[in-house]
C-alpha cells in the first residue's frame, strides 16, 4: 500500500507540474531555480497563489524548502485559484484576476503589480534576501533578513503591540520580541493597501537590524572634559553626602538579573545614581538611543530634557529618543537615575543612511528559509480581511464581554468578590464581569488549580451567586506549576515541563521553585486543559484569563537566558520558537473548552499574542503598564497598531496596573492627580474593544476612586452607561468583525487613507464607522487639538454641531468628557439603560442619522452566548440613509433566531447642518412600529 501510494504521488506531481529549465510549474504555483553566486545565496524561489489577491513568496538556500508546518495558518480549505503564468527571456510572472507576482530568473527578486502595471511592492533590487549560516546545538539554521523598496510617502502599521507610543513605522525600528507590556504579531500593513505577513516565530526586527552598542562605542568625556567615561557617583538614600562612590563609568549597562550585580554596594542602600559629562561621535547625522530603565530616570542631552519616566522596579522598560550630532563635537550628557531597586542601561546606534533607513526590512534571527504572504487589498479592511482569511477568522465574543469589566489585583476571598459585584447592583453601575485575579489557591499549591478553602470555601456557590447578580467571571490560570504539586510531578515525569529553573533551585517572588509546561507539545496542552476543566470550568467558571504567556518563567532575565528557561520545545529550538507559546496556549483552551461544550462561546484574555490567535477566541490587553500620563498616551497607538495586525480585540488595564507611591494614600494634589487619571483612562476605555478596569492598591472600583458627588465618578459613571446605550452598535460590530472581517477599534488611516494628514495620527481613532475618538492625556488639561479627516463632515457627539472636514480645532475637553465626533452619514443605534449586556429589553432602538452623506448600517443580533450564529442563527436588519431625499429605510430582517424581538419600535433622531441636536435619550424623534418588512421614511 506504501508504495503504491508513492507511485499515485509521483503521477500527480507529473500531471500538475512542468519542468522547463530552471523552473517548475506546479497546480498552486511555480518554483525557480537559481545559479548561486554564493553558498548564502537564495537557491529556491517559490510563489505560491493562495487567492486571487494573497500570494506567498518562499526563499531557500538549501536545494529544498522547509516541510515543518505553519502554526499561524489555519487549517483552511481554501478554493483553488485561476492562475496564469508568462515567461520571458529573464523572469516569469505568475498572475491572477487581480495580482501579478514577477519573479526574476537571474536574481530571484519579486516584485508585484496590479493589473494595469503599477508597482505595489518591489523587494530590493538583486532580490535583497540575505541568509547568514548560523546554528544551534549543531543543527544549521540562517539569520534571514529581507529588504524592500519603500517610497518616501509610504506608511507603516500593524506588527502587534509596542509601547513606544509610534503610530506610523515609517522610518523607524521595532523589535518583535515578546515582553511583559509587548506582543508581537508579524504582520505589517501598508497605506499603499498592502500587508506583508512574515511566517517566522524567532526573534524578529522590522527597520535596522543592527543591535543597539554600550555607549563606550561613542567618544565619552567627563564632567571635566577628559576622555574615557563619564563622572558617575553613586550614593546612599541616607547622608547621600558622606556615603557615596565616586568613579568614571565607560558603560552604563545595568539591564537585567545577570547584570545588576555589578552596581556598586552602598550602605544602607543605593538611592540615586548620576552620570555627568559629554558624547561625542565619528559619525554625522541622526543617532539612535535607548534608556532601558525602572525607577525613576531623567535624561538630558546638550541641556535638553529627553527623557523623564518612571516604571515599576520589576518591570523595566526601554524609551527612545534621537539626537543630531555633529561630528567630532562634544555634546553634554547628564542622567538622573532612582532605582528603587530597579534596573538601567544605556545604548546607542550609528546613523544608517537615509534611503536604509526608510527601506522596509524584515529580519528574523532563526529560520530555515524567508517565508512570507503578501497581501493586496483595496483597502486597509480588505488587507486584514486577507490575513484572517489565512490565519483564521475572529469568533463572535459573547456579548456580556462587550460590556464593563471589574478587577483589581486582587480579591482575596469569595466575600470581597460577592460584594463587589452587590455594591455595583445596588449602585446602579453597569457590569457584566468579575475579574478573580491569581493566588486564589493554597499558597504553596501554584499550579495544581485548586482554590483555598480558607478564603474561598465554595467555589461554586459564589460562581453561582455571581451568575444570580447577572454577571460573569473570567479567572486568572498560568502556564505555571510549582515543584511538587500534583500536576507539576505528573508533567515532569512525562517531560511536559521547562527543566532549567527548577534545576537552577529559582524561586519566584512568594518563594517557591517553579516552571512553565511545554505549550508545544500536544499531549501537554490537552492535559493543561483538562485540569482546568477538572478543577474551574466544572465548577461554572466562564471565561480565561491566561497571564504570563511571553511566556514569562522568570521577569527581568536576560533574551539569552530567557531562551534557555523555556528550551527545548517539543517542536525545536525555543530560540526558534521563542514568539509563539501564547499561540499555543491559547490553542489548548480553546481547543479544550469547545471540546467539552462545544456550544459555549470561548472567552480568552492573554498577555500576549502571535499571528493566528484571534480564530482562538482570544483577546489581549497591554501587560503590566505604569499608571502614568504617558503611559495612557502611549497605550492608544499601541492598541491601533495590534488592531491594524489583524487581530480585532484588545484592552489595556484602566488607570495603568503599578503605580508611584505618591498614589497610595493619596492626599491634596496626588490624589486630585491620581483620579483625574483614572478619569482619562476611563473615557478611553469606554472606546476600547473591551471595556477593562485593573491594577494594583488603591482599589479601582469607581467608588473607591472618587465619590458620587465627584466629577470624576459622575464622569465615570456617564460613559459606563454611555457604553452599555451604545450596546446594539458595539454588538452589530462584532458580528461584523466575524462575518466581514471588520475592525472595531481603528487607526484613521483606515477609513481616510486619502487624506496623508492622518498617517501620523497617534491619539484619535475611530471607534466603528461613526465615532471618532480623541483622549486626553496630559494631566489638568481642558482642550485639546483635533483633527477633522477632510473627506467628511464632523458632529460634535454631545451637542451634534457640524464642522467641516480639513481643519484642526481646538476642541473643549472638560474633566467630564472627552471629544467625541460623528462622521456625517452615520447611523448610530442606541439601545434602553440596561445594567448588564444581555439584560431583557423590549427590543427598542434609537437611531441617531446624521445627515449629510449617504449612509449604512446593518444591525446584528443573535443569542449571544452561544454557536449557533456559525450555522446561521442569527438576524440582520439594514438601515440605509439617501441624504438626496432625506429618506430612511429599515429594510427587511434578514434570519432568525429563539427569542428574537419579532415586533419593536425604532425611534429616529436626525442631526443636520442646521439641526444642533443634542445627545439626548429622551429626544422626541419619529417613531415606527417594525414587524420585519421593509420601511421607508421621510425624515425631513
Amino acid at each position: 500500500m506504501k508504495y503504491k501510494l508513492i507511485f499515485v504521488l509521483f503521477a500527480f506531481l507529473a500531471i500538475v507540474s512542468c519542468q522547463s529549465g530552471n523552473i517548475q510549474k506546479f497546480s498552486d504555483g511555480v518554483i525557480v531555480r537559481l545559479q548561486k553566486k554564493t553558498a548564502t545565496d537564495a537557491s529556491l524561489i517559490r510563489l505560491q497563489v493562495i487567492t486571487d489577491n494573497i500570494i506567498r513568496v518562499t526563499a531557500s538556500p538549501a536545494d529544498s524548502f522547509s516541510t515543518k508546518k505553519s502554526l499561524m495558518i489555519a487549517d483552511n480549505n481554501l478554493p483553488p485559484v485561476k492562475w496564469d503564468m508568462v515567461k520571458s527571456d529573464d523572469n516569469i510572472t505568475v498572475s491572477t484576476s487581480k495580482l501579478n507576482a514577477n519573479v526574476s530568473l537571474t536574481t530571484g527578486e519579486v516584485n508585484f503589480t496590479d493589473k494595469d502595471g503599477n508597482v505595489i511592492l518591489k523587494e530590493n533590487e538583486g532580490g535583497g534576501k540575505t541568509f547568514v549560516p548560523d546554528s544551534i546545538d549543531g543543527k544549521l539554521f540562517y539569520n534571514i533578513r529581507q529588504e524592500f523598496n519603500s517610497p518616501a510617502n509610504e506608511a507603516f502599521y500593524g506588527l502587534g503591540q509596542h509601547q513606544n507610543d509610534e503610530m506610523n513605522y515609517k522610518g523607524l525600528d521595532i523589535d518583535l520580541t515578546q515582553h511583559n507590556i509587548v506582543s508581537v504579531v508579524p504582520f505589517l500593513v501598508s497605506s499603499k493597501n498592502y500587508g506583508i505577513l512574515w511566517d517566522n516565530y524567532s526573534i524578529t526586527k522590522f527597520g535596522d537590524p543592527r543591535d543597539y552598542q554600550n555607549i563606550s562605542s561613542l567618544k565619552l568625556y567627563d564632567k571635566d572634559g577628559n576622555p574615557g567615561g563619564l563622572t558617575a557617583i553613586y550614593s546612599s538614600s541616607v547622608n547621600p553626602d558622606k556615603n557615596f562612590i565616586k568613579r568614571t563609568d565607560s558603560v552604563i549597562d545595568y539591564q537585567y538579573l545577570q547584570n545588576i550585580k555589578d552596581l556598586p554596594e552602598i550602605k544602607p542602600q543605593l538611592g540615586k545614581v548620576e552620570w555627568n559629562g559629554y558624547i561625542a561621535s565619528d559619525f554625522a547625522g541622526r543617532h539612535k538611543f535607548v534608556a532601558y530603565s525602572s525607577g525613576y530616570t531623567k535624561i538630558w542631552v546638550n541641556g535638553e530634557k529627553v527623557i523623564d519616566d518612571w516604571r515599576q522596579n520589576w518591570n523595566p522598560w526601554y524609551r527612545k529618543f534621537y539626537v543630531n550630532l555633529e561630528k567630532g563635537k562634544k555634546y553634554p550628557i547628564r542622567i538622573e537615575w532612582i532605582p528603587d531597586g530597579g534596573y538601567i542601561a544605556l545604548k546607542w546606534l550609528s546613523p544608517l543612511p537615509a534611503e536604509k533607513q526608510n527601506e522596509l526590512s524584515l529580519y528574523s534571527e532563526v529560520g530555515n528559509q524567508i517565508d512570507y504572504y503578501f497581501i493586496k487589498g483595496n483597502n486597509i479592511d480588505s488587507v486584514i480581511s486577507g490575513y484572517r482569511e489565512i490565519t483564521g477568522k475572529a469568533p463572535i465574543m459573547p456579548k456580556w464581554a462587550m460590556g464593563f469589566w471589574q478587577s483589581r489585583e486582587r480579591y482575596k476571598t469569595q466575600d470581597e468578590l460577592i460584594s463587589t459585584v452587590e455594591k455595583f447592583r445596588k449602585d446602579d453601575i453597569p457590569l457584566d464581569n468579575i475579574v478573580l485575579d491569581w493566588f486564589y489557591w493554597p499558597e504553596n499549591k501554584w499550579g495544581d488549580h485548586n482554590f483555598d478553602s480558607a478564603r474561598f470555601p465554595d467555589p461554586a456557590g459564589m460562581i453561582k451567586k455571581v451568575h444570580e447578580l447577572n454577571a460573569h467571571i473570567m479567572i486568572s490560570v498560568w502556564p505555571k506549576f510549582y515543584e511538587g504539586t500534583k500536576n507539576f510531578d505528573y508533567m515532569y515525569k512525562r517531560g511536559w515541563l521547562y527543566k532549567r529553573n527548577i534545576e537552577k533551585n529559582v524561586k519566584d517572588w512568594v518563594g517557591y521553585a517553579s516552571t512553565f509546561y511545554d505549550a508545544f507539545n500536544p499531549q501537554a496542552r490537552k492535559y493543561f486543559w483538562e485540569q482546568m476543566d477538572k478543577k474551574l470550568f466544572s465548577k461554572g467558571i466562564d471565561a480565561w484569563w491566561l497571564d504570563a504567556t511571553e511566556p514569562d518563567i522568570e521577569s527581568n532575565n536576560s533574551i539569552e537566558e530567557r531562551k534557555l528557561l523555556m528550551d527545548p520545545t517539543a517542536l525545536g529550538p525555543s530560540a526558534e520558537y521563542f514568539n509563539a507559546f501564547s499561540l499555543m496556549n491559547c490553542e489548548a483552551v480553546y481547543d479544550g473548552q469547545r471540546s467539552v461544550d462545544p456550544n459555549k462561546r470561548v472567552f480568552i484574555l492573554t498577555r500576549s499574542a502571535y499571528a493566528g490567535q484571534q480564530r482562538y477566541a482570544a483577546a489581549t490587553w497591554s501587560g503590566d503598564v505604569a499608571s502614568r500620563w504617558y503611559d495612557l498616551k502611549a497605550q492608544i497607538p499601541a492598541g491601533l497598531n495590534f488592531c491594524l495586525s489583524g487581530i480585532p480585540y484588545w484592552t489595556t488595564d484602566i488607570g495603568g496596573f503599578a503605580l508611584e507611591n505618591r498614589y497610595v494614600n493619596a492626599k491634596g494634589e496626588d490624589l486630585k492627580e491620581w483620579r483625574e487619571l483614572n478619569d482619562r483612562w476611563y473615557q478611553f476605555g469606554a472606546f476600547c474593544p473591551l471595556f477593562r478596569v485593573h491594577g494594583q492598591f488603591p482599589y479601582r472600583e469607581i467608588y473607591n476612586i472618587a465619590p458620587p458627588d465627584n466629577p470624576v465618578y459622575k464622569s465615570m459613571l456617564y460613559y459606563d452607561n454611555l457604553r452599555y446605550r451604545l450596546m446594539p452598535y458595539i454588538y452589530s460590530l462584532a458580528g461584523r468583525t466575524y462575518f466581514n472581517n471588520y475592525t472595531i477599534m481603528r487607526g484613521l488611516v483606515m477609513d481616510f487613507g486619502a487624506d496623508t494628514n492622518v498617517y501620523n495620527i497617534a491619539d484619535q481613532y475611530m471607534y466603528g464607522p461613526a465615532l471618532m475618538v480623541c483622549p486626553v492625556t496630559e494631566y489638568k488639561a481642558r482642550s485639546r487639538k483635533v483633527y477633522l479627516p477632510e473627506t467628511s463632515g464632523w458632529y460634535d457627539l454631545y451637542t451634534g454641531k457640524y464642522y467641516k472636514g480639513g481643519q484642526t480645532l481646538d476642541a473643549e475637553a472638560p474633566i467630564e468628557r472627552i471629544p467625541v465626533y460623528v462622521k456625517e452619514g452615520s447611523i448610530i443605534p442606541f439601545g434602553p439603560a440596561i445594567q448588564y449586556a444581555d439584560e431583557p429589553t423590549d427590543g427598542s432602538v434609537i437611531l441617531y442619522v446624521y445627515e449629510g452623506a449617504d449612509g449604512a448600517f446593518t444591525l446584528y443580533e443573535d443569542e449571544n452566548v452561544n454557536y449557533d450564529y456559525e450555522k446561521g442563527v442569527y438576524s440582520t436588519i439594514p438601515v440605509s440613509y439617501n441624504d438626496s431625499d432625506h429618506s430612511l429605510t429599515i429594510g427587511e430582517r434578514k434570519g432568525t433566531f429563539p427569542g428574537m424581538h419579532e415586533k419593536r419600535n425604532f425611534r429616529i433622531v436626525t442631526v443636520n447642518r442646521n439641526n444642533a441636536v443634542a445627545l439626548d435619550f429622551n429626544k422626541e424623534g419619529k417613531t415606527i412600529a417594525y414587524d420585519g418588512k421593509s420601511q421607508t421614511i421621510q425624515l425631513n
